[in-house]
């Protein structure tokens, strides 16, 4: 029997934790009926619990108490999936900020519990009873007052949290009409029950989850908490039975299309403190079911909302998202039609007459901006079945993978191409052959893209360090594949360099796509260069009309 939770019984647990969750998981999901009935809670739970494992196993062998807890707590926000397994993912980092500068023994395990009870009910913004924060608590106001026994603390929490979990059927309206207990507290039980194995060193191969969805509860029903055995209806088990609800097969359907938002959204998001607390408020207005966890600016964002773009983008105004992850909540808003696009993002008017005339839904950006998710969706929309998007810019890609995202629920197939600038964009397309399996044509895309070198010169408004030195307004700075690889004084002199750099033995064509008010000499200088240099090029002069690049440069 332990006496202290030291690293090696950490990763024990954290590894015990999710097995457990594993095996329990499809039952966990018959039970999901709230916040949405999406029967997906034991498996997030399980995934989130895996990826905290996961993250101790990357550790090495003789990591501290303080890294151990560290790396639990931050597997655990990266890896955690759906609105139960976020708020269980806050609630290990309560115990990781407490037991990992502290004795793990009995004492630091009950300060622990209590503050993963603050921490995870803090974390939601419109917190409800007769669920995980429910039982959690209850298992915290347990142990206040227990005796510093590691073991005893660990056991009674666990005690605790099974008679309060069988008490959320009666607090919850949508679990007392089911007769089902609530899914995310169960899966909170097996991970206190796995704890309290680990600790007294006695496993259990399986850990039974009560009122499974179907059983028949009439004491809840009428709003008392069984404490007793349930009567059990096999035919349930693959789901929650309509009968066990009061509601047909039709009835049910239409109440989970029906009502509620339409999408989850879950993004990671880097962003400071004070930004957080704006996007809470913004996006507790826009839906519900919202939780924020983590800190030190890393996030976990999680929000059901009808506007899965407006989400998003409250994202981009408070930070950087990634990660983005957007399910749809109900059936099918919207059938795409049959046919195989491209969908392109163009920062100018010549820009986006080139990708539009070789067959490209265009999405127009300004210069220095990017496009609305919901731009992007309706253009997704509008482009078929089958699309690739071509973003264009690194700035525009994680937009472009929230809005594929959005897409995907709604039944078409979407690709996101890692085109980072606007000639890459145009090779690709070059290559597109809408009559070739959607696969291999996003392959042959994306490798016509690679092969692309990009660069462009424009001028300085501000001084400024960059990776090529210190520029002061009204330099010229030569970017290559993304870098600013040289500082000049000539727009046509530093253009020619940045071509020379980007121009290789294998390149075989080379593209100018000429800005908005760009002096004629400049893109001659380059064509002047290249003709003399490399007479084996093929050099195509296009008209892009961007604002802010006087020239952009691709080499193929």
């Amino acid at each position: 029997m332990l006496k202290e939770l030291d690293p090696p019984a950490v990763r024990r647990w954290s590894r015990h934790c999710a097995t457990s969750l594993g095996r329990a998981r499809a039952e966990i999901d018959a039970l999901n009926v709230f916040p949405v009935p999406d029967g997906d809670t034991g498996t997030n739970l399980h995934l989130t619990l895996l990826s905290a494992a996961d993250a101790l196993d990357a550790l090495p062998p003789g990591a501290d108490v303080g890294a151990t807890w560290a790396a639990l707590a931050r597997g655990a926000l990266l890896g955690a999936r759906g609105n139960s397994g976020v708020i269980l993912s806050q609630a290990l980092k309560g115990l990781a900020d407490t037991l990992g500068p502290a004795r793990g023994d009995g004492a630091g395990l009950r300060a622990g519990l209590v503050r993963a009870a603050e921490s995870a009910r803090a974390a939601v913004a419109r917190p409800v009873e007769g669920t995980l924060l429910t039982v959690l608590s209850a298992a915290a106001r347990a142990v206040r007052d227990a005796p510093d026994d590691l073991a005893g603390v660990a056991r009674l929490a666990a005690d605790e949290a099974r008679r309060a979990l069988r008490r959320t059927t009666g607090q919850l309206d949508v679990l007392s009409r089911n007769g089902v207990v609530d899914a995310g507290a169960a899966g909170l039980v097996i991970v206190l029950e796995s704890l309290a194995e680990v600790v007294t060193e006695a496993y259990s191969e399986r850990h039974e989850v009560p009122a499974l969805a179907g059983r028949v509860v009439p004491e809840a029903r009428a709003g008392v908490a069984p404490e007793a055995g349930v009567e059990v209806v096999p035919e349930a088990r693959g789901g929650i039975a309509p009968e066990a609800r009061g509601r047909t097969a039709e009835e049910e359907a239409g109440r989970r299309h029906g009502d509620g938002p339409g999408y989850e959204v879950m993004y990671l998001l880097d962003a400071g403190a004070d930004e957080v607390g704006r996007l809470r408020a913004e996006l507790d207005a826009l839906g519900d079911s919202l939780v924020i966890v983590g800190g030190e600016d890393l996030w976990n964002v999680h929000v059901h909302v009808d506007d899965a773009g407006a989400a998003v983008e409250a994202g981009l105004r408070a930070g950087r998202p990634h990660r983005i992850k957007v399910t749809w909540l109900g059936g099918r808003p919207h059938e795409p039609g049959p046919a195989r696009g491209v969908v392109a993002v163009a920062a100018g008017d010549g820009l986006a007459g080139l990708f539009a005339e070789a067959g490209a839904v265009v999405v127009r950006r300004e210069p220095g901006s990017v496009p609305p998710v919901a731009a992007l969706v309706r253009a997704i929309r509008g482009a078929g079945a089958e699309v690739a998007v071509l973003p264009n810019d690194a700035a525009v890609y994680d937009v472009a993978v929230a809005a594929a995202e959005i897409a995907r629920e709604e039944g078409a197939t979407v690709s996101v191409l890692p085109t980072r600038a606007s000639v890459q964009g145009l090779a690709a397309l070059a290559v597109h052959d809408a009559l070739r399996r959607f696969d291999d044509d996003v392959v042959a895309m994306t490798d016509a893209a690679g092969h692309t070198r990009h660069g462009h010169v424009w001028v300085a408004d501000r001084a400024a360090v960059t990776s090529a030195g210190l520029c002061r307004p009204g330099e010229v700075l030569g970017v290559v594949d993304g870098e600013v690889a040289l500082i000049g004084a000539d727009l046509a002199e530093t253009a020619v360099e940045v071509a020379r750099r980007l121009v290789s033995g294998g390149t075989e064509m080379v593209t100018l796509v000429v800005g908005a008010g760009a002096p004629p000499e400049v893109p001659r200088a380059v064509e002047d260069h290249l003709e003399r240099t490399r007479p084996d090029l093929e050099i195509v002069v296009y008209e892009g009309g961007q604002g802010g690049y006087p020239l952009l440069i691709g080499a193929e």
